[in-house]
This record gives structure tokens, C-alpha cells and sequence, in this order.
């Protein structure tokens, strides 16, 4: 398929079906891009005229973020527990070499927040999905604590005050844009 020769394709065979994860893996960036969302889309039409049920709900990536005052050593900590590797070029970013699990990213804070906790997790979905994860988010007792970006991206709060961040990669698919 045309658009997957950058190498952001990864297959999966699972009991329940299949699973294409596409993810861009550069020394600038790890995630879910604008391009990504585009080849699901098409990926989920081609299933379709196979009479394969596709499902780009799905479409997601999840990274946890640790805010740490002392930076390198937290780093180096969960770079031995999880053994994982940093991203090159990158001091804050850990990486599953395997591709199985979640990135861990670290944010340099100047002082500590005893009000809020300091590993929220960030879940990166397409435009169309935003609005109905955040509102199923919210129907599961979440709260929500700031949507001043909405809707590229939104805080929220579990029932505990524990923090996620939902983020929108690429603009509204075809589905939004005729809704």
C-alpha cells in the first residue's frame, strides 16, 4: 500500500483479529501522525471491500508522562525497570525496543505540585474520536479540568483527581466533516 515505506507499519495477529499499528519512530518524533490516520482510513475502506469488519475507533496511541524534578535520575530509573531505551537525540523519552508497550516521556518541572499527580497519562486519537472518548471519559466519573485547547487536546481527572490528557492527531476525517 502506497504511504507505508517509511517504515510506521507494524502487524499483529491476535486471537480476536488483526491489529496494524502505525506509528511514526524518528530521532525528532514518536506518535501518532496526521499521515497515520489518513492510512487508517484507508486500510479500514480496503478491509471493508474484503468483507473484513475494520473498527478505526481503535486508532490510538497512549504514552505515560512523569513529571520529575530530579530529571536524569528519574530517567535512568525507568529506563532499568522498564528496559527500555531513549529515544535517540532525546534525553526524555523512553522507548519499548520491542514495540510492545506504552513510550514514557519526561517533563523537567521547576517545583513540586503536592495538588496534582505527577504521572498522567496522554492518549492520542483521531479529530473524529476526541469528543466521543473524552465524553465517555467523563460518563465513567471523570471530571474534566481544562479544555482551554479544545478540542486538540483536553484534561481530564479520574475519580481520585489522577490526570489524562486526551490529544487529536490530524484534522476531522470525512465522517466529521459531512456530521
Amino acid at each position: 500500500m502506497p504511504g507505508i515505506e517509511d517504515g510506521c507499519l507494524d502487524v499483529g495477529l491476535r486471537q480476536e483479529g488483526v491489529i496494524v499499528r502505525l506509528i511514526t519512530l524518528t530521532d525528532d518524533s514518536y506518535g501518532l501522525t496526521e499521515h497515520h490516520v489518513d492510512m487508517a482510513r484507508r486500510i479500514s475502506a480496503v478491509a471493508r471491500t474484503l468483507g473484513l469488519p475494520a473498527d478505526p475507533s481503535g486508532v490510538q496511541t497512549v504514552q505515560v508522562t512523569i513529571d520529575a524534578l530530579a530529571g536524569p535520575a528519574v530517567v535512568a530509573f525507568w529506563r532499568a525497570l522498564l528496559g527500555y531505551e531513549a529515544r535517540a537525540n532525546s534525553g526524555e523519552d523512553l522507548l519499548d525496543p520491542r514495540r510492545r508497550g506504552a513510550p514514557f516521556s519526561f517533563q523537567q518541572m521547576d517545583a513540586p505540585r503536592p495538588q496534582r499527580n505527577r504521572v498522567p497519562a496522554d492518549v492520542w486519537v483521531p479529530y473524529d474520536q476526541a469528543e466521543a472518548r473524552t465524553a465517555a471519559a467523563l460518563a465513567a466519573a471523570g471530571r474534566l479540568l481544562n479544555d482551554a485547547e479544545a478540542p486538540s487536546h483536553r484534561v481530564l481527572a479520574d475519580p481520585e483527581g489522577n490526570e489524562a490528557c486526551v490529544g487529536v492527531a490530524g484534522p476531522p476525517g470525512p465522517a466529521a466533516e459531512t456530521a
